[in-house]
Parts: structure tokens; C-alpha cells; sequence
């Protein structure tokens, strides 16, 4: 890696400031190469570092894969521990003579990875700890000012659209100009964290309708079904209670067309296809059964095999233009259904 990039990073956490995601992964793609390269410039290491080394690159593999975040903490300890442990073991071996000096350049990048690493980990850490510790774990604050500022709904026609991050990079003004359309979507929310907002960022807004677009995140978090079911009746059942109709979405298909582009945006091993069905046909019944509007995107956007089409989505996940097009006529369709245009006043006859 080149010097000014490990200064970059020394930069970035010399500021407090923890790496992002993209920045693990090469850190530890990097680090790895290393150790490869510099055992094999010494026999010894060879043989007695060939654990260590498989062990960091199944974590380097590990973080590289859709299914686990790129900054799992877990994962990235393991492949701290190893590259600290052949770190050690490089200063017990000895080495041939004359050693090339290539490798010595290598070995210097190699602690310097691992001091990028050490840091780069306990700000990972704080920053956790942080997060869940700190009196924002929802992100109530994101929309604070835009609440404060948000005039009162002039028609009685104001609708909230409440999910993750395909309602947070969803531009509701330019798919529905000229409509009381409210944007309060976050990106890598569950439906959890939905369920805290509901005062702030649904309720107090006064809307005539709410329509909720969540439980993707959930379900390649591992949460239970059924808890994911509870907080969506939750959510709903607030919303009712305060006299705002309820649209309830379902959850978009995936798919796996675009992990030759990157092996990440395989996306259905943490979003399984039946699983998404599972939830989707539980939330229709349950629309049903409380007098709720069931906005079904999943069956005008999955195609054959059960997946995203693939001209919706770059990644198989979030929508492209493609795919938010493909949505905004079901949803405007969902909410003149629910909210119907007032007639006119008739003239009175003279």
C-alpha cells in the first residue's frame, strides 16, 4: 500500500475519527498480502506462520462478504489476534542472510499495518460502545430541524413515508412534485428503531397517512420474524390509534445478479428470497385484518427466479432510477386510494 495512503488512515484516526467501512477491508486485504509476502522470503515462517496466515485470510474473507459488516468487530479481532501473533513469531525466527531488502521494506509496511489496525480497532470499539451507550441509538436527532421547520400540513393530505435506506435516497419531490410527500427514511434502520421515531418523526407531524417501507434490515440482521412482526404492529398501531391511515409496504425482493461486480451484492444469502416471502405474506394478511392498505411493490418487481429485476437495482438491493420509477406509481396509487381527492363544492342552483 502506498505511504500516503497509510498516512491517510493515520490521518483519519489521529483525528479520533474510526475508519469507515471501506477502509477495514483494505487495511486487512493489505495486511494479509503482507504477511503472505514477507513468509515467503523467510523458510521458517513458511511453515510455522501457515495458520496464522490461512486464519487471517478466512477473516479478510470474512469481511469481504456480504453476510458480515465490514466493520464486525468479532471479525476483525480475529484477524488482529493472528496478525499480531505472526508479528511475534517473525521475531523468534531466524531469518537467511543476506535478507532482501525488499522484505525488510515489507515488514516495516506489515507493522505498519498492524499499528493502523491496533488503532484503527479500539476506535471501532469506542464508537460501538458509544452507540449503544449514547442517548441517540435511533438517530432522533437526523431529522430534528426539519421537524421544527416542517410548516403544518395545509390540506389534511400530508403523508410520512417512514423505512430504511430505499425511502431515505427515495427524492419525493421529484417523483411527486407539488404533493405533501415527508421523507423520513434512514439508512440501516430496523424496524426497532422505526418504532422509537414514531412520536417524532410520524406522530407530531400531523400526516394523514404514514406509509412504511421496513424489515429488509432486519432480516439480514437474523432478527426473528416474529419480532419483526411485533414492532411493524407496533408501528402500525400507533399510527392508527392517532387517527393516521396506514400503508403498509412490502418488503423488496433481492438478488444476486451483480456479485460478479462485487461479491458483497450477493445479496440473497442474508435476505433470503423466502424469508422476504414469509414476512411479505404475513404483512398482507395483517393489513387485511386491521383495515390497513397493502402496498405490494414485491409483485410488480420480482422476476421469475424470485429475485429483484435486475434492471432495478445496481446492487440487488437498493433501487435505481429504474426501480424507484417502477415503484412511485403503486405507491401513488396506494395513497389516492387512501386519501381520495376532495370533490369540488357543488355551485348552488339560483
Amino acid at each position: 500500500m502506498k505511504l500516503m495512503l497509510w498516512l491517510a488512515f493515520a490521518g483519519t484516526l489521529a483525528a479520533q475519527n474510526p475508519l469507515d467501512p471501506r477502509q477495514y477491508r483494505q487495511v486487512a486485504n493489505r495486511g494479509t498480502q503482507l504477511m503472505e509476502s514477507t513468509s515467503a522470503a523467510i523458510p521458517e515462517m513458511l511453515r510455522a506462520a501457515a495458520p496464522l496466515i490461512e486464519n487471517a485470510k478466512q477473516a479478510v474473507k470474512a469481511l469481504n462478504s456480504p453476510e458480515i459488516a465490514s466493520d464486525d468487530s468479532r471479525v476483525f479481532y480475529s484477524y488482529l489476534t493472528n496478525l499480531r501473533a505472526y508479528l511475534l513469531l517473525l521475531e523468534t525466527v531466524p531469518k537467511p542472510y543476506p535478507f532482501p531488502e525488499e522484505a525488510l521494506k515489507q515488514i516495516t509496511d506489515l507493522r505498519t499495518a498492524a499499528l493502523v489496525a491496533e488503532q484503527g480497532f479500539r476506535l471501532l470499539l469506542d464508537t460501538k460502545e458509544t452507540g449503544a451507550r449514547g442517548p441517540d441509538r435511533d438517530q432522533l436527532q437526523r431529522y430534528r430541524d426539519a421537524n421544527t421547520k416542517l410548516s403544518p400540513p395545509a390540506d389534511g393530505r400530508r403523508v410520512v413515508f417512514l423505512g430504511d435506506s430505499i425511502t431515505d435516497g427515495w427524492r419525493l419531490n421529484e417523483y411527486f412534485p407539488e404533493r405533501d410527500f415527508v421523507n423520513r427514511g434512514i439508512s440501516g434502520q430496523i424496524t426497532s428503531q422505526m418504532l422509537a421515531r414514531m412520536k417524532a418523526d410520524v406522530l407530531d407531524l400531523k400526516p394523514a397517512a404514514v406509509i412504511i417501507l421496513a424489515g429488509t434490515n432486519d432480516i439480514a440482521r437474523g432478527v426473528p420474524l416474529d419480532v419483526i412482526q411485533n414492532n411493524l404492529t407496533m408501528i402500525a398501531t400507533l399510527a392508527d390509534s392517532a387517527k393516521i391511515k396506514v400503508l403498509l409496504c412490502s418488503v423488496l425482493p433481492v438478488s444476486d445478479y451483480h456479485r460478479s461486480q462485487d461479491p458483497r451484492w450477493e445479496m440473497s444469502k442474508v435476505r433470503p428470497p423466502a424469508t422476504i416471502k414469509q414476512l411479505n405474506d404475513w404483512m398482507q394478511g395483517f393489513a387485511k385484518q386491521r383495515g390497513f392498505v397493502y402496498v405490494d411493490y414485491y409483485a410488480d418487481t420480482v422476476d421469475a427466479n424470485g429475485m429483484l429485476k435486475v434492471e432495478l437495482a445496481d446492487d440487488g438491493l437498493h433501487p435505481n432510477g429504474a426501480g424507484y420509477r417502477a415503484m412511485a406509481p403503486i405507491a401513488l396509487a396506494a395513497i389516492e386510494k387512501t386519501l381520495p381527492a376532495k370533490a369540488a363544492p357543488q355551485r348552488k342552483r339560483r
